[in-house]
C-alpha cells in the first residue's frame, strides 16, 4: 500500500479581493438580492439560516429561495451540526450552509470547460453540459425534456440515447452525481484518530473539505448512471468491480439519499476540468523551459497516469515504466517518430531540474515543482513588467536563493548600484513583494544591517488578491461600458446603422479586449490558486 506524501500546512488563499470578485459574479448571474446572501456566507463562514436572517435583514422566505438558487448552482453546501442538548435534553442536528467558494469562481471557466470537452467529444456532449452549465444541476428525465425540446427536424431523442450520453460524459468523469444534500458532520472527538508515519503527516482539513468529503458519494456510485428498465423500476449502471465494503455503502446510500422514491440529480465535476487545465499548464511550461519532445513525453505521461491520478492537487502521479512510458508516447502524432533513444534523452531532460524523477526503474512527474516553477517565473514577470530590468534581477536572485541576504551583497552580486539596489529593495517591501529584517551588531560602534528575502507562500496570496482585484476591475468596467450602452442592446442588430453601428462596434472591440483581458488573468489565478 503506497505511502501518503507529505503535505505542509497552507494558508488559505481566499484573499479579501477574492471574495468582492465571487461576489461580483454572484450579482451578476443572480441579483443583488442572492448575492447579499451569499456574500455574508463567504465573510462570515458557514451560517445557520436563523443567523442569516439576523445579518442580511431579510425575510426568512427571501433567505430560502436564495439558498435554493445557491444549491441549485452547487455555489452553497448544506450541513448539520450535532449539538449535545443540556441535561434530560436529546441531541438535535442543526443546519449550515457553507460558500464554495471555489464553483463560485468556476462559472467564469465556463467557455474553458467547454474547449476541453470539445476536443473530446461532439455535440450532443456539449450540449448536455452546457445544459448542466446552465441550470447548475439536472435529472436524467430534465436532461432528456431539454433535449426533445431542442431535437432538430428528421432526429428522434430518446431516454435511452440521452442516457448513453451522459454514461460517456461519466465514464470520462466530466459529470457526476450531486453530493448530499444535507450530510452529517460527526462531532470532532467522535473522529477516528489518523495514524501518523513518517510519510504520513496530513495537511488539517478546512472545515470546506470536511463538508465536502462528507457530501460526496462513494466512488461506486459517484459516476454510475441511473437506468430506467422496461417495468420502470430504478437500476444503477456501476462498476463491476466494486469492493463489499463499497457494496454496503452504496447500498445504505441508495436506501437513504438515492432510494427507489429519491431523484438522482447529476452535475458538472469541475474538479475533472481542473486537472485538464492544470495538465496543459504543465506541458505549455515544459515546452517552454525545454523544447517540443520533452513536452510530448510529458504529455503522454499524464494520459497514461490520468485514471490514477485522484486528487486535483497531487503531488506526484503514478509510477511508469520505461516501456509504458514510450508505448504511450508513440500513439500521439509527434511521438510516433520518437525512439527509446530519443525517449532517455528527454527524460533526462525532465529530471534536471527534477520535473519527472526517476526511482528503481520507473518515472513519476513531479507536479508540485512544475507548478512551482511556473509560479515563480509568472512572479518574476510581474516585477519585470512592474518595476523594471533592475528590479527583475535583484527579485530573482532573492527568489532563487530562498534566504536572507544584506543589501551590499545582492548589490554586488546583481551588479547593480548599492543606492539603487536600497531604492528598490525598498520599494518591493514597500509593495509587499519582499521580507524585511534588521540586524544591529553591538559593538564599539553599532552597526545595522538590512536583510532582504522573499517568502513564497505569503507572496502567492498577495499576488493572487492583486490578481483577483485586477480582475474584478475589468468586470466592473464592461458592466459600465454596458450599462452605458444599454439603450443601443435594445436595438434589433439590423438596425444599427451609421452612427448607431460605430458605437456597437466600439462596444464590441472593447468586450472583446476586456472579456480576453479577463482570460488571461484567470490563467493566472488557476496558476496561483487552483494547481
Amino acid at each position: 500500500m503506497r505511502n501518503k506524501v507529505v503535505v505542509k500546512p497552507q494558508i488559505s488563499l481566499v484573499t479579501p479581493y477574492g471574495i468582492e470578485y465571487a461576489v461580483h459574479v454572484i450579482t451578476d448571474h443572480f441579483g443583488n438580492l442572492v448575492s447579499k446572501v451569499c456574500e455574508c456566507i463567504l465573510r462570515r463562514g458557514p451560517l445557520t439560516r436563523s443567523n442569516l436572517k439576523r445579518y442580511t435583514e431579510l425575510s426568512d422566505s427571501q433567505i430560502k429561495n436564495c439558498l435554493l438558487v445557491l444549491i441549485q448552482h452547487n455555489c452553497v453546501q448544506a450541513f448539520a451540526v450535532e449539538q449535545t442538548g443540556g441535561f434530560g435534553e436529546a441531541t438535535r442536528f442543526v443546519t449550515q450552509y457553507l460558500a464554495l467558494f471555489n464553483n463560485i469562481v468556476h462559472r467564469m471557466r465556463f467557455s474553458k470547460f467547454m474547449k476541453i470537452l470539445s476536443q473530446e467529444f461532439d455535440g450532443e456532449c456539449l450540449d448536455l453540459l452546457e445544459g448542466l452549465f446552465e441550470h447548475g444541476r439536472l435529472t436524467l428525465k430534465q436532461m432528456f425534456d431539454r433535449a426533445k425540446s431542442a431535437e432538430k427536424e428528421g432526429k428522434h431523442v430518446t431516454l435511452d440515447y440521452v442516457q448513453e450520453i451522459l454514461l460517456k460524459l461519466m465514464n470520462a468523469r466530466y459529470v457526476e452525481r450531486c453530493p448530499a444534500p444535507e450530510p452529517v458532520l460527526a462531532p470532532k472527538d467522535e473522529a477516528p484518530a489518523k495514524k501518523r508515519g513518517p510519510k504520513e503527516i496530513e495537511e488539517p482539513k478546512s472545515i470546506e473539505q470536511e463538508v465536502l468529503e462528507a457530501a460526496v458519494p462513494v466512488e461506486a456510485i459517484r459516476f454510475s448512471v441511473l437506468d430506467p428498465d422496461v417495468d420502470g423500476e430504478k437500476k444503477d449502471i456501476k462498476p463491476s468491480s466494486m469492493t463489499a465494503g463499497e457494496k454496503r455503502k452504496y447500498d445504505a446510500l441508495e436506501s437513504d439519499e438515492f432510494g427507489a422514491t429519491a431523484t438522482v440529480v447529476y452535475h458538472a465535476n469541475f474538479e475533472e476540468f481542473v486537472r485538464c487545465l492544470r495538465h496543459k499548464a504543465c506541458v505549455d511550461n515544459v515546452r517552454a523551459r525545454l523544447d517540443d519532445g520533452a513536452a510530448t513525453v510529458l504529455s503522454a505521461m499524464l494520459d497514461a497516469t490520468r485514471n490514477e491520478e485522484t486528487e486535483v492537487k497531487a503531488k506526484r502521479s503514478a509510477s511508469l515504466s520505461l516501456s509504458s512510458i514510450y508505448e504511450e508516447v508513440i500513439k500521439t502524432e509527434a511521438g510516433r517518430n520518437m525512439t527509446l533513444e530519443h525517449l532517455r534523452a528527454y527524460l533526462a531532460e525532465l529530471g534536471t531540474p527534477p520535473l519527472v524523477k526517476v526511482s528503481d526503474d520507473s518515472y513519476n512527474i513531479e507536479f508540485e515543482k512544475i507548478i512551482e516553477l511556473a509560479q515563480i517565473e509568472e512572479m518574476e514577470s510581474i516585477v519585470l513588467k512592474r518595476y523594471g530590468q533592475d528590479a527583475y534581477r535583484i527579485f530573482r536572485l532573492l527568489s532563487r536563493e530562498g534566504r536572507l541576504m544584506e543589501t551590499e551583497k545582492i548589490a554586488d552580486v546583481t551588479f547593480v548600484e548599492k543606492k539603487e539596489t536600497s531604492k528598490i529593495l525598498y520599494k518591493l517591501w514597500k509593495d509587499d513583494y519582499l521580507h524585511m529584517e534588521k540586524l544591529v551588531l553591538a559593538a564599539a560602534r553599532q552597526t545595522q544591517f538590512m536583510l532582504w528575502k522573499v517568502k513564497k507562500q505569503n507572496l502567492l496570496k498577495h499576488i493572487l488578491d492583486e490578481l483577483f482585484h485586477a480582475t474584478l476591475n475589468l468586470r466592473q468596467r464592461l458592466a459600465y461600458e454596458l450599462d452605458q450602452e444599454k439603450e443601443l442592446l435594445k436595438i434589433p442588430a439590423d438596425k444599427r446603422t451609421g452612427a448607431l453601428n460605430n458605437r456597437n462596434i466600439r462596444l464590441n472591440k472593447i468586450r472583446k479586449i476586456l472579456q480576453s483581458s479577463q482570460m488571461k488573468l484567470d490563467d493566472s489565478i488557476m496558476l496561483f490558486y487552483d494547481f
